[in-house]
């Protein structure tokens, strides 16, 4: 028994509908990229005293897994945990123009409890 012809544009069709094998997903950040600032507020130096933990404002396309690996590249110490937020960008208006602030990632990385970070 013979298969039917197909038309090019089918045969077209079908193969766009294969998938596709990219690279490694993310993209590489160095460490000095990924941790922008340290985060100084009342609420993280609560944080410090308490559970030896430190907020950091990070790049937005940094994971749990980059943001260890730069914080212990950076200051030589051992994290033992990373949570993150996003913050969500707000509206601001000046005048008669309304815009937004940029959306930013916060950490909140604990250390062990030998380990200690000092910014002056």
């Amino acid at each position: 028994m013979r298969t039917r012809p197909r038309p090019k544009r089918y045969v077209r069709k079908l193969e766009s509908r294969k998938p596709c094998i990219h690279g490694e997903a993310g993209i590489e950040l160095r460490p000095y990229q990924i941790v922008i600032r340290p985060l100084i507020t009342e609420k993280g130096t609560h944080l410090t005293t308490r559970t030896n933990s430190y907020t950091f404002m990070v790049h937005l396309l940094a994971n749990k897994n980059q943001i260890a690996a730069a914080i212990q590249e950076l200051f030589n110490v051992r994290v033992e945990k990373v949570r993150t937020m996003t913050r969500k960008p707000k509206v601001a208006r000046f005048r008669q123009v309304e815009g937004k602030t940029s959306a930013w990632k916060k950490a909140i990385v604990t250390l062990n409890d030998e380990d200690k970070l000092d910014f002056v």
